[in-house]
């Protein structure tokens, strides 16, 4: 990886996600299979100018699923690494704020 903005692909947007941003202060991205926590740590606090309190990154696993006509044919998506960011008690992230 050459440049801090090929660290983090996309963030993640879920029921628990949310939860977690509006209590707990974590926010949940998907990055790069390279990225390491420190990697992580530093692109966060550079585009976003908070402060990282903990980084704890998963591997998630590829999952398969069958196609509603055939029950054959099996689909396989692909697993992904992800990291959950705790920020400092009073520091959001403006992209998963929405409207205010």
């Amino acid at each position: 990886m050459t440049t801090i903005y090929d660290v983090l692909r996309r963030p993640l947007v879920t029921e628990k996600s949310n939860y977690q941003s509006g209590k707990l202060y974590q926010y949940t991205f998907e990055v790069a299979d390279e990225a390491t926590k420190t990697m992580v740590k530093d692109a966060i606090e550079i585009l976003f100018d908070v402060k990282v309190v903990r980084v704890n990154i998963l591997n998630t696993t590829a999952k398969r699923s069958r196609r509603a006509r055939s029950r054959r044919v099996l689909v396989r998506y692909p697993g992904f690494k992800k990291a959950i960011i705790t920020l400092r008690e009073g520091d959001t992230l403006p992209i998963f704020e929405g409207v205010q």
